[in-house]
Protein backbone atom coordinates (compact mmCIF):
# COMPACT_ATOMS: atom_id res chain seq x y z
CA UNK A 1 0.00 0.00 0.00
CA UNK A 2 1.27 3.26 -0.82
CA UNK A 3 1.69 5.85 2.17
CA UNK A 4 -0.04 8.73 1.69
CA UNK A 5 1.50 12.20 2.49
CA UNK A 6 -0.93 15.23 3.83
CA UNK A 7 -0.71 18.71 2.65
CA UNK A 8 -2.54 21.65 5.23
CA UNK A 9 -3.74 24.48 3.02
CA UNK A 10 -1.68 27.60 2.44
CA UNK A 11 -4.35 29.67 3.93
CA UNK A 12 -7.66 30.01 6.01
CA UNK A 13 -7.41 28.03 9.27
CA UNK A 14 -4.98 25.53 8.42
CA UNK A 15 -1.94 27.72 9.47
CA UNK A 16 -0.69 30.73 11.49
CA UNK A 17 -1.55 34.34 9.96
CA UNK A 18 0.86 35.89 7.87
CA UNK A 19 2.21 37.85 10.18
CA UNK A 20 2.41 35.59 13.25
CA UNK A 21 4.76 33.33 10.94
CA UNK A 22 7.27 36.33 9.99
CA UNK A 23 7.28 37.42 14.15
CA UNK A 24 7.56 33.63 14.80
CA UNK A 25 10.79 32.85 12.93
CA UNK A 26 12.35 36.56 13.24
CA UNK A 27 12.14 35.93 17.09
CA UNK A 28 13.02 32.51 16.94
CA UNK A 29 16.31 33.19 14.66
CA UNK A 30 16.76 35.86 17.36
CA UNK A 31 16.98 34.29 20.64
CA UNK A 32 19.46 31.19 18.88
CA UNK A 33 21.39 34.37 17.98
CA UNK A 34 21.33 35.30 21.74
CA UNK A 35 22.24 32.15 22.82
CA UNK A 36 25.10 31.71 21.10
CA UNK A 37 26.50 35.53 21.90
CA UNK A 38 26.03 34.63 25.60
CA UNK A 39 28.24 31.31 24.90
CA UNK A 40 30.75 33.55 23.69
CA UNK A 41 31.37 36.76 25.92
CA UNK A 42 30.11 35.60 29.45
CA UNK A 43 32.45 36.12 31.99
CA UNK A 44 34.73 38.08 28.80
CA UNK A 45 35.75 41.81 30.28
CA UNK A 46 37.87 42.70 27.15
CA UNK A 47 36.70 44.87 24.38
CA UNK A 48 35.79 42.14 22.41
CA UNK A 49 33.17 41.06 25.60
CA UNK A 50 32.43 44.88 25.86
CA UNK A 51 31.24 44.82 21.88
CA UNK A 52 28.98 41.59 22.34
CA UNK A 53 27.60 42.27 25.42
CA UNK A 54 26.03 45.62 23.68
CA UNK A 55 25.21 43.83 20.58
CA UNK A 56 23.53 41.35 22.47
CA UNK A 57 21.53 43.71 24.63
CA UNK A 58 20.19 45.11 21.47
CA UNK A 59 19.37 42.08 20.47
CA UNK A 60 17.51 41.60 23.32
CA UNK A 61 15.08 44.68 23.32
CA UNK A 62 14.45 43.86 19.96
CA UNK A 63 12.93 40.21 20.84
CA UNK A 64 11.37 42.26 23.72
CA UNK A 65 9.51 44.82 20.90
CA UNK A 66 8.57 41.77 18.80
CA UNK A 67 7.47 39.28 21.67
CA UNK A 68 4.96 41.87 22.47
CA UNK A 69 3.92 42.46 19.70
CA UNK A 70 2.86 39.04 19.11
CA UNK A 71 1.49 38.50 22.00
CA UNK A 72 -1.24 41.31 21.32
CA UNK A 73 -1.24 40.14 17.85
CA UNK A 74 -2.03 36.38 19.29
CA UNK A 75 -4.58 37.92 21.88
CA UNK A 76 -6.86 39.67 18.60
CA UNK A 77 -5.91 36.61 16.58
CA UNK A 78 -6.50 33.32 17.93
CA UNK A 79 -4.02 30.65 16.53
CA UNK A 80 -5.73 27.82 13.88
CA UNK A 81 -7.19 24.73 16.13
CA UNK A 82 -4.40 21.85 16.23
CA UNK A 83 -4.90 19.47 14.16
CA UNK A 84 -7.14 16.17 14.31
CA UNK A 85 -4.59 13.88 15.51
CA UNK A 86 -2.80 15.54 17.91
CA UNK A 87 -3.27 14.00 21.35
CA UNK A 88 -4.62 15.86 24.26
CA UNK A 89 -1.48 15.60 26.63
CA UNK A 90 0.29 16.64 23.19
CA UNK A 91 -2.36 19.41 23.06
CA UNK A 92 -1.79 20.23 26.90
CA UNK A 93 1.79 20.18 26.52
CA UNK A 94 1.66 22.43 23.27
CA UNK A 95 -0.14 25.16 24.98
CA UNK A 96 2.59 25.08 28.09
CA UNK A 97 5.17 25.57 26.08
CA UNK A 98 3.77 28.14 23.64
CA UNK A 99 2.38 30.25 27.31
CA UNK A 100 6.41 29.15 28.38
CA UNK A 101 7.91 30.92 25.46
CA UNK A 102 6.22 33.94 26.01
CA UNK A 103 7.13 34.41 29.38
CA UNK A 104 11.11 34.15 28.59
CA UNK A 105 10.46 35.84 25.37
CA UNK A 106 9.40 38.68 27.47
CA UNK A 107 10.43 38.00 30.71
CA UNK A 108 14.48 37.82 29.59
CA UNK A 109 14.80 41.00 27.83
CA UNK A 110 12.83 42.37 30.94
CA UNK A 111 15.46 41.05 33.59
CA UNK A 112 18.41 41.95 31.38
CA UNK A 113 17.00 45.57 31.40
CA UNK A 114 16.93 44.91 35.54
CA UNK A 115 20.12 44.62 35.44
CA UNK A 116 21.51 47.34 33.26
CA UNK A 117 19.14 49.52 34.55
CA UNK A 118 20.49 48.70 38.50
CA UNK A 119 23.97 48.87 37.37
CA UNK A 120 26.77 50.38 39.46
CA UNK A 121 28.31 51.34 36.57
CA UNK A 122 25.61 53.07 34.38
CA UNK A 123 26.82 52.22 30.98
CA UNK A 124 24.01 53.61 28.82
CA UNK A 125 21.88 51.16 26.55
CA UNK A 126 22.64 52.05 22.35
CA UNK A 127 20.56 50.29 20.44
CA UNK A 128 23.12 48.85 17.75
CA UNK A 129 24.99 51.34 18.99
CA UNK A 130 22.71 54.30 17.54
CA UNK A 131 19.31 54.14 18.83
CA UNK A 132 19.47 55.47 22.53
CA UNK A 133 17.47 53.45 25.25
CA UNK A 134 16.55 53.95 28.64
CA UNK A 135 17.04 52.80 31.94
CA UNK A 136 13.67 51.09 33.28
CA UNK A 137 12.04 54.63 35.69
CA UNK A 138 12.40 54.82 39.42
CA UNK A 139 16.24 53.22 39.16
CA UNK A 140 18.35 56.53 38.28
CA UNK A 141 17.55 57.84 41.99
CA UNK A 142 17.15 54.70 44.05
CA UNK A 143 19.85 54.40 46.99
CA UNK A 144 22.93 51.82 46.41
CA UNK A 145 21.83 48.95 48.35
CA UNK A 146 18.26 48.70 46.60
CA UNK A 147 19.88 48.71 43.64
CA UNK A 148 22.39 45.79 44.45
CA UNK A 149 19.12 43.59 45.37
CA UNK A 150 17.34 44.18 41.95
CA UNK A 151 20.74 43.90 39.99
CA UNK A 152 20.64 40.34 42.15
CA UNK A 153 17.34 39.50 40.95
CA UNK A 154 17.80 40.60 37.56
CA UNK A 155 20.84 38.45 37.23
CA UNK A 156 19.35 35.29 39.00
CA UNK A 157 16.20 35.51 37.25
CA UNK A 158 18.29 35.97 34.22
CA UNK A 159 19.76 32.91 34.62
CA UNK A 160 16.89 30.93 35.97
CA UNK A 161 15.07 32.48 32.44
CA UNK A 162 18.13 31.10 30.25
CA UNK A 163 17.89 27.27 31.73
CA UNK A 164 14.34 27.36 31.21
CA UNK A 165 14.38 28.63 27.11
CA UNK A 166 16.88 25.40 26.83
CA UNK A 167 14.23 23.15 28.01
CA UNK A 168 11.45 24.82 26.07
CA UNK A 169 13.49 25.10 22.61
CA UNK A 170 14.62 21.27 23.28
CA UNK A 171 10.90 20.37 23.79
CA UNK A 172 9.51 22.73 20.63
CA UNK A 173 11.57 21.43 18.39
CA UNK A 174 11.16 17.57 19.58
CA UNK A 175 7.98 17.89 18.85
CA UNK A 176 7.63 19.87 15.59
CA UNK A 177 10.32 17.26 14.34
CA UNK A 178 7.98 14.21 16.37
CA UNK A 179 5.26 15.41 14.15
CA UNK A 180 6.80 16.29 10.91
CA UNK A 181 9.48 13.22 10.50
CA UNK A 182 7.19 10.35 11.84
CA UNK A 183 3.50 11.47 11.87
CA UNK A 184 2.67 11.94 8.21
CA UNK A 185 -1.51 11.97 9.32
CA UNK A 186 -0.58 15.25 11.73
CA UNK A 187 0.53 18.14 9.69
CA UNK A 188 1.94 20.15 12.45
CA UNK A 189 5.01 21.78 10.88
CA UNK A 190 2.91 23.15 7.95
CA UNK A 191 1.24 25.69 10.32
CA UNK A 192 4.36 27.78 10.74
CA UNK A 193 6.08 26.66 6.88
CA UNK A 194 2.86 27.09 4.90
CA UNK A 195 3.30 24.02 2.05
CA UNK A 196 5.17 21.68 4.16
CA UNK A 197 4.43 17.98 3.69
CA UNK A 198 4.12 16.13 6.85
CA UNK A 199 6.41 12.91 6.52
CA UNK A 200 8.89 14.58 3.97
CA UNK A 201 12.09 14.18 5.38
CA UNK A 202 13.74 16.19 3.03
CA UNK A 203 10.84 18.90 3.10
CA UNK A 204 12.80 22.47 1.48
CA UNK A 205 10.82 23.88 4.25
CA UNK A 206 12.19 21.84 7.05
CA UNK A 207 16.17 22.19 5.50
CA UNK A 208 15.48 25.99 4.82
CA UNK A 209 14.52 26.28 8.53
CA UNK A 210 17.66 23.95 9.92
CA UNK A 211 19.95 26.25 7.79
CA UNK A 212 18.11 29.36 9.23
CA UNK A 213 18.88 28.23 12.72
CA UNK A 214 22.34 27.44 11.93
CA UNK A 215 22.88 30.44 10.15
CA UNK A 216 21.51 32.32 13.27
CA UNK A 217 24.05 30.02 15.33
CA UNK A 218 27.13 30.69 13.35
CA UNK A 219 26.19 34.49 13.33
CA UNK A 220 26.34 34.72 17.23
CA UNK A 221 29.60 32.99 17.38
CA UNK A 222 31.25 34.69 14.47
CA UNK A 223 29.96 38.84 14.97
CA UNK A 224 32.73 40.83 15.32
CA UNK A 225 31.55 43.92 16.56
CA UNK A 226 33.55 46.74 16.52
CA UNK A 227 35.47 48.21 19.44
CA UNK A 228 34.77 50.96 21.31
CA UNK A 229 36.55 53.77 19.45
CA UNK A 230 40.34 54.26 20.86
CA UNK A 231 39.95 57.92 21.78
CA UNK A 232 38.19 61.10 21.33
CA UNK A 233 38.31 63.22 18.56
CA UNK A 234 41.76 65.70 18.73
CA UNK A 235 41.66 69.25 20.05
CA UNK A 236 42.13 71.75 17.31
CA UNK A 237 45.01 73.69 18.17
CA UNK A 238 44.53 77.85 17.63
CA UNK A 239 44.89 79.16 14.34
CA UNK A 240 48.25 80.20 13.40
CA UNK A 241 49.66 78.87 16.14
CA UNK A 242 51.61 75.89 17.19
CA UNK A 243 49.94 72.92 18.83
CA UNK A 244 51.92 72.44 22.17
CA UNK A 245 50.91 71.42 25.76
CA UNK A 246 49.77 72.40 29.22
CA UNK A 247 50.81 71.28 32.25
CA UNK A 248 51.19 72.88 35.80
CA UNK A 249 53.36 75.34 34.85
CA UNK A 250 51.45 77.25 32.54
CA UNK A 251 47.94 77.02 33.31
CA UNK A 252 44.87 79.48 34.34
CA UNK A 253 41.97 78.52 32.78
CA UNK A 254 39.34 75.96 32.16
CA UNK A 255 39.75 73.17 29.40
CA UNK A 256 35.96 73.76 29.37
CA UNK A 257 36.88 77.38 28.33
CA UNK A 258 40.57 77.01 26.99
CA UNK A 259 40.28 81.18 25.73
CA UNK A 260 40.88 81.58 29.49
CA UNK A 261 37.67 84.45 28.98
CA UNK A 262 35.91 83.93 32.30
CA UNK A 263 39.01 82.82 34.07
CA UNK A 264 39.89 84.57 36.96
CA UNK A 265 43.17 86.18 37.47
CA UNK A 266 45.40 84.17 39.33
CA UNK A 267 46.88 87.03 40.57
CA UNK A 268 47.98 90.33 40.69
CA UNK A 269 50.60 91.68 38.96
CA UNK A 270 53.83 90.02 40.24
CA UNK A 271 56.29 92.32 41.79
CA UNK A 272 59.99 92.31 39.86
CA UNK A 273 61.81 88.86 40.11
CA UNK A 274 58.61 86.89 41.34
CA UNK A 275 56.48 84.53 39.33
CA UNK A 276 53.95 85.53 36.37
CA UNK A 277 50.56 84.32 36.36
CA UNK A 278 49.65 82.39 33.36
CA UNK A 279 46.27 81.52 31.59
CA UNK A 280 45.81 79.06 28.66
CA UNK A 281 44.80 79.44 24.97
CA UNK A 282 43.33 77.41 22.61
CA UNK A 283 44.37 74.02 21.39
CA UNK A 284 45.72 73.03 25.49
CA UNK A 285 44.63 69.61 26.69
CA UNK A 286 44.85 67.19 29.25
CA UNK A 287 44.56 63.65 28.40
CA UNK A 288 45.59 60.34 29.43
CA UNK A 289 46.59 57.08 27.62
CA UNK A 290 46.04 53.10 29.25
CA UNK A 291 45.04 49.91 27.22
CA UNK A 292 42.10 47.50 27.33
CA UNK A 293 43.08 43.94 26.37
CA UNK A 294 45.83 45.11 24.42
CA UNK A 295 43.62 47.88 22.74
CA UNK A 296 44.91 51.52 23.31
CA UNK A 297 42.63 53.55 24.99
CA UNK A 298 43.04 57.41 24.55
CA UNK A 299 41.27 59.97 26.92
CA UNK A 300 41.16 63.53 27.84
CA UNK A 301 39.58 65.71 30.74
CA UNK A 302 37.38 68.12 29.09
CA UNK A 303 36.71 70.63 32.12
CA UNK A 304 39.54 71.23 34.79
CA UNK A 305 40.75 74.57 36.36
CA UNK A 306 44.39 75.77 36.82
CA UNK A 307 45.61 78.27 39.53
CA UNK A 308 49.03 78.98 37.86
CA UNK A 309 52.43 81.17 39.61
CA UNK A 310 55.53 80.55 37.42
CA UNK A 311 58.44 82.17 35.79
CA UNK A 312 61.68 80.66 35.53
CA UNK A 313 63.64 83.17 37.29
CA UNK A 314 61.46 82.52 40.53
CA UNK A 315 60.84 78.70 40.67
CA UNK A 316 61.14 78.71 44.62
CA UNK A 317 57.93 81.05 44.37
CA UNK A 318 56.16 79.42 41.29
CA UNK A 319 53.41 76.98 42.55
CA UNK A 320 50.55 75.57 40.48
CA UNK A 321 46.82 73.78 41.01
CA UNK A 322 45.24 72.00 38.74
CA UNK A 323 41.88 70.99 39.70
CA UNK A 324 40.21 68.25 37.76
CA UNK A 325 36.51 67.22 37.40
CA UNK A 326 36.26 63.78 37.24
CA UNK A 327 32.62 62.91 35.45
CA UNK A 328 34.08 64.98 32.25
CA UNK A 329 36.34 61.82 30.99
CA UNK A 330 36.00 61.00 27.70
CA UNK A 331 37.19 58.13 25.24
CA UNK A 332 35.56 58.25 22.35
CA UNK A 333 32.59 55.41 23.49
CA UNK A 334 29.93 57.32 25.19
CA UNK A 335 29.08 53.51 26.82
CA UNK A 336 32.51 53.07 28.15
CA UNK A 337 33.07 56.81 29.27
CA UNK A 338 29.76 56.44 31.23
CA UNK A 339 31.23 53.45 33.06
CA UNK A 340 34.46 55.84 34.51
CA UNK A 341 32.34 58.03 37.10
CA UNK A 342 30.79 55.06 38.67
CA UNK A 343 32.21 53.39 42.06
CA UNK A 344 34.36 50.70 40.29
CA UNK A 345 36.76 53.35 38.49
CA UNK A 346 36.63 57.48 39.80
CA UNK A 347 34.16 56.78 42.53
CA UNK A 348 33.10 60.94 41.33
CA UNK A 349 29.72 60.57 43.25
CA UNK A 350 32.17 60.28 46.62
CA UNK A 351 35.39 62.19 45.43
CA UNK A 352 34.37 64.88 42.44
CA UNK A 353 37.63 66.26 41.96
CA UNK A 354 41.28 65.19 41.39
CA UNK A 355 43.77 68.23 42.41
CA UNK A 356 47.68 68.34 41.38
CA UNK A 357 49.37 70.68 43.79
CA UNK A 358 53.08 71.46 43.11
CA UNK A 359 55.32 74.06 45.21
CA UNK A 360 58.39 72.83 44.19
CA UNK A 361 59.95 73.38 40.25
CA UNK A 362 63.26 72.19 39.67
CA UNK A 363 65.64 73.44 36.11
CA UNK A 364 66.69 69.84 34.38
CA UNK A 365 68.02 71.45 31.45
CA UNK A 366 67.86 73.74 28.40
CA UNK A 367 64.00 74.58 28.78
CA UNK A 368 63.02 71.08 30.85
CA UNK A 369 62.13 71.45 34.64
CA UNK A 370 59.79 69.05 36.51
CA UNK A 371 57.59 69.78 38.99
CA UNK A 372 57.03 68.13 42.24
CA UNK A 373 54.35 67.50 44.12
CA UNK A 374 51.00 65.29 45.10
CA UNK A 375 48.05 64.07 43.49
CA UNK A 376 44.80 63.32 45.57
CA UNK A 377 42.44 61.00 43.56
CA UNK A 378 39.87 59.07 44.62
CA UNK A 379 40.32 59.79 48.44
CA UNK A 380 44.58 59.08 48.41
CA UNK A 381 47.10 61.51 47.68
CA UNK A 382 50.42 60.30 46.47
CA UNK A 383 53.42 61.84 44.87
CA UNK A 384 53.73 62.70 41.64
CA UNK A 385 56.37 64.23 39.46
CA UNK A 386 55.66 66.03 36.39
CA UNK A 387 58.62 66.81 33.87
CA UNK A 388 57.66 69.59 31.35
CA UNK A 389 59.26 71.63 28.61
CA UNK A 390 58.74 75.13 28.81
CA UNK A 391 59.59 77.87 25.88
CA UNK A 392 58.65 81.44 27.00
CA UNK A 393 58.77 84.43 24.26
CA UNK A 394 57.84 87.23 25.52
CA UNK A 395 54.35 87.20 26.98
CA UNK A 396 53.46 83.88 25.27
CA UNK A 397 54.54 80.23 26.40
CA UNK A 398 54.36 76.83 24.84
CA UNK A 399 54.33 73.56 27.42
CA UNK A 400 54.34 69.87 27.03
CA UNK A 401 54.36 67.65 30.16
CA UNK A 402 54.51 63.95 30.73
CA UNK A 403 54.24 62.02 33.30
CA UNK A 404 52.96 58.18 34.42
CA UNK A 405 51.20 56.74 37.72
CA UNK A 406 50.10 53.52 39.13
CA UNK A 407 45.94 53.52 39.08
CA UNK A 408 45.67 50.83 41.86
CA UNK A 409 47.51 52.60 44.34
CA UNK A 410 44.40 55.24 44.28
CA UNK A 411 41.96 52.14 44.03
CA UNK A 412 41.28 53.33 40.48
CA UNK A 413 39.49 49.78 39.11
CA UNK A 414 37.72 47.39 41.62
CA UNK A 415 36.27 44.50 41.14
CA UNK A 416 37.33 42.31 38.20
CA UNK A 417 39.61 45.30 36.96
CA UNK A 418 41.68 45.31 40.47
CA UNK A 419 43.88 43.05 38.77
CA UNK A 420 45.94 44.16 35.64
CA UNK A 421 46.06 41.87 33.29
CA UNK A 422 42.82 43.60 31.12
CA UNK A 423 44.29 47.12 31.97
CA UNK A 424 47.42 47.90 33.51
CA UNK A 425 48.24 49.49 36.47
CA UNK A 426 50.65 52.21 34.53
CA UNK A 427 48.69 55.23 33.05
CA UNK A 428 50.79 57.91 31.10
CA UNK A 429 48.99 61.48 31.62
CA UNK A 430 49.98 64.10 29.07
CA UNK A 431 49.33 67.79 29.73
CA UNK A 432 49.49 70.24 27.03
CA UNK A 433 48.93 73.92 26.24
CA UNK A 434 49.47 77.28 25.03
CA UNK A 435 49.69 80.10 27.59
CA UNK A 436 49.81 83.67 27.93
CA UNK A 437 50.98 85.51 30.66
CA UNK A 438 48.39 87.52 32.87
CA UNK A 439 49.88 90.98 33.69
CA UNK A 440 46.79 92.94 34.49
Amino acid sequence: MTATVHRLPLSGRGRYATVAIVLHWLIALAIVAQISLAWRFEGDHSPTGFALTQLHKSIGITVLILSLFRLAWRLMNPPPPEPAGVKPWERALALAVHWGFYAIMIGMPLTGWIMVSASKTAIPTLLFGAVPWPNLPGFAGMAPHFKAAWHTIGEKGHGLLAWGAYGLIVLHVAGALKHQLFERNVPVFSRMAPGAVSGRWWDWRLILALAAVVGAAAFGKLVNPPHPASGPPPVAAQAGQPFLPPSPAVLQATAADPAGENAAAAAAPAAKGGPLAWKVAPGSSLDFQTSWSGDAVQGRFNSWKADILFSPDALDKSKVTVTIDMTSAKTGDEQRDASLPASDWFDAATHPKAVFTAAKFEKTGAEAYVARGTLSLRGATKPLDLPFKLKIVGDKAQMSGETSLDRTVFGVGQGEFTATDQVPAKVTVRVQVNAVSDKR
